[in-house]
């Protein structure tokens, strides 16, 4: 069995730098057209002029005769200036802007600690039609970290909206139930990506005979109830959903550790593994609109021309468990099941779905 699908893109990437980067990128490269690079480096890529110095860096170590176009973002802080915003949208240095709350995930310090202080950037992202990328979540102690996401719709987003009806909004790796339903109630302005991870992983898998540190991601995995609404949200046809698969690469010794770092590194069986939950839902004529059509079009982009081929073997496909990195190594993400499915990049075919 085949299925030869339009190149996917991968709406939410981390790439990290460095020696990281350099080891990562091919397993992106290898399947992906594009991607929307996230900016949360350490320092944080803040303004345009780091944008575009973070995609050369990205350019060098592409593999050889890739033809990965790295799509850049800046990094909102309270202080962002809104005229070095709209002179890189102008300029096509910058896809969106990516809205960390402070203290929500990984490199989130420098974030946003009053949306209110933002609202002058919001208004060139509105007037330009540039999308604002959102990891959807308070960071608020005393709210329990399975209600994050829900109570972020209620105090901040739905106030964006109000601000900004016109603005073109992405909530980043949806998790919830109530954030598909916030979606579907605000589409066409507003969208999710949905990862590979979250359409597989349920919060107990993060507690399967013990403390699993390489499920662990920021915003954590949910109920069943909500994995399933997940699900039918990326099977369903609906073009306010798409990929992002939030691929982001740990060292194992930070995730190993008695404080470990959020996050799950997919990018290497990320096509392979959504291939088998679309099969097993019964959806692989889906699978192209949600991982190749439905992102490029909300962002403004025609889908690839480029095809790939996702040919079903009789045995389980050999997959690695790490990527070396130095003296270290990034573990990469096991779904809990065998894969089939493996990627043939394959041009100049299509099939019409």
């Amino acid at each position: 069995m085949n299925l030869i699908i339009r190149r996917p893109d991968d709406m939410h990437l981390h790439l990290r730098d460095g020696a990281i980067l350099k080891s990562v990128i091919g397993a992106t490269a290898s399947n992906f057209g594009r991607a929307i690079i996230m900016p949360n480096l350490s320092p944080p890529v803040t303004t345009a002029a780091a944008a575009i110095a973070y995609r050369k860096r990205i350019l060098a170590v592409l593999p050889e005769f890739s033809s990965f176009d790295p799509l850049m973002t800046v990094y909102l802080t309270d202080n962002t200036d809104p005229a070095d915003v709209g002179e890189a949208i102008a300029g096509g240095h910058i896809s969106a802007v990516k809205l960390y709350p402070a203290g929500s995930t990984t490199n989130s310090q420098s974030g946003v600690t009053d949306i209110e202080r933002t609202r002058d950037v919001l208004a060139v992202l509105a007037e330009t039609s540039t999308p604002l990328c959102v990891h959807g979540e308070v960071s608020d102690f005393g709210v329990d970290v399975f209600d994050r996401e829900k109570i972020f719709i209620d105090r901040v987003l739905e106030k964006i909206v109000s601000w900004e009806p016109s603005l073109p909004i992405v909530l980043e790796h949806v998790t919830t139930a109530d954030g598909i339903e916030f979606v579907r109630s605000n589409h066409p302005q507003t969208a999710a990506t949905i990862t590979v991870h979250h359409l597989i992983l349920n919060r107990n898998h993060m507690f399967l005979g013990g403390l699993r540190p390489h499920y662990y991601c920021l915003p954590v995995a949910k109920r069943e109830q909500h994995r399933q609404a997940l699900l039918e949200a990326a099977t369903g046809r609906e073009t306010a959903f798409f990929l992002g698969t939030d691929s982001a690469p740990h060292l194992a010794s930070d995730k190993e550790t008695s404080v470990g770092c959020a996050g799950i590194f997919t990018a290497p069986v990320a096509l392979s593994c959504l291939a088998h939950v679309f099969e097993d839902a019964g959806a692989l004529q889906c699978l192209e609109e949600f991982a190749s059509i439905n992102g490029p079009r909300f962002y403004g982009l025609e889908p690839s021309p480029e095809t790939v081929e996702l040919r079903k073997r009789a045995a389980p496909i050999p997959v690695a468990h790490e990527l070396p990195v130095g003296d270290d190594r990034i573990i990469i993400f096991d779904p809990g099941f065998n894969l089939y499915w493996e990627v043939v990049r394959n041009e100049g075919i299509h099939n019409e779905n």
